[in-house]
């Protein structure tokens, strides 16, 4: 298999799923709380007590990194299925029906995507508050915009091929005719866009975060760690370092992730890229 061949991709996957595992196990694989206090070992280095350190407070840093690693994937993974639910219908829909029905959705689309998309998740940040459906709504409405143009495009090919003229003159219902014909044979755009909107959804996270926009204290993302971190970065650059690195490397790997599947699912981008 071409994507079993992509070792970069493998080592991608690899480490997404060792994140994953670490925030689900979270409380079996932390020696200590993510929000207990002790300010005698405050700004400690990593050490054999506490692996990355300590931050201002005294809290193990890397408790709260694997602790922000469940909300940092939990805000990415959710907006992005909420964009990939609400993009794709809005695509689809308007790909396979055209006409004014078409050109209505997509002039909403426009909208959207000339509004510019961090100012409009801030406005709607403050206008819903600060937490985590708050974030998932403010996130989720800039990103359905470019999974509801790829779909249309996927669907606007996908209607006019054979399998689907012939479904439509045997009397299939028009929704029958996209949910059973016609997104099962474009899902691979839709699974590499998937990876794609995945890390940008993180960044996004950890951007209104390090503003002040983020989950409450005290939970927290990687973007919250890094805001703490950048106020000290100075005299105790592990506070950002660790955080930011994870960050980074995460959102590398899913990249990484998605040109394999772009590479296995689309032969003519087939780039032969590993190691």
């Amino acid at each position: 298999m071409k994507f079993a061949r992509n070792r970069l991709a493998l080592l991608s996957l690899a480490f997404i799923l060792l994140i994953g595992a670490l925030a689900v196990l979270a409380p079996w694989v932390t020696r200590y709380s993510y929000e207990a206090q002790d300010i005698a070992q405050r700004l400690q280095p990593p050490s054999w007590e506490h692996w990355l350190g300590t931050d201002t407070l005294g809290r193990d840093l890397y408790s709260r990194i694997v602790y922000g690693a469940r909300m940092s994937l939990a805000v990415g993974i959710s907006t992005a299925l909420f964009a990939l639910v609400l993009g794709t219908a809005t695509g689809a829909v308007a790909g396979y029906y055209g006409g004014w029905l078409d050109r209505v959705l997509m002039r909403l689309v426009d909208i959207f995507y000339i509004f510019p998309s961090l100012l409009l998740a801030i406005l709607l940040m403050l206008l819903l508050g600060r937490g985590f459906l708050g974030i998932l709504l403010a996130i989720g409405m800039t990103a359905w915009v470019t999974q509801a143009r790829l779909v249309r495009a996927q669907v606007l090919q996908a209607r006019e091929l054979s399998y689907v003229e012939a479904a439509r003159a045997i009397g299939v219902s028009s929704l029958a005719v996209i949910g059973r014909h016609i997104l099962p044979n474009i899902w691979g755009p839709i699974v590499v866009s998937l990876t794609v909107q995945i890390p940008a959804n993180i960044m996004a996270e950890s951007f209104l975060s390090f503003i002040g926009l983020g989950l409450q204290p005290p939970f927290s993302s990687w973007g919250t760690l890094a805001a703490e971190g950048f106020r000290a970065m100075k005299s105790f650059p592990h506070l950002i370092i660790f955080p930011g690195g994870v960050l980074f490397v995460t959102m590398l790997a899913f990249n990484y992730l998605g040109d394999g599947l772009r590479d296995w699912l689309d032969p003519r981008h087939d780039t032969g890229v590993g190691f």
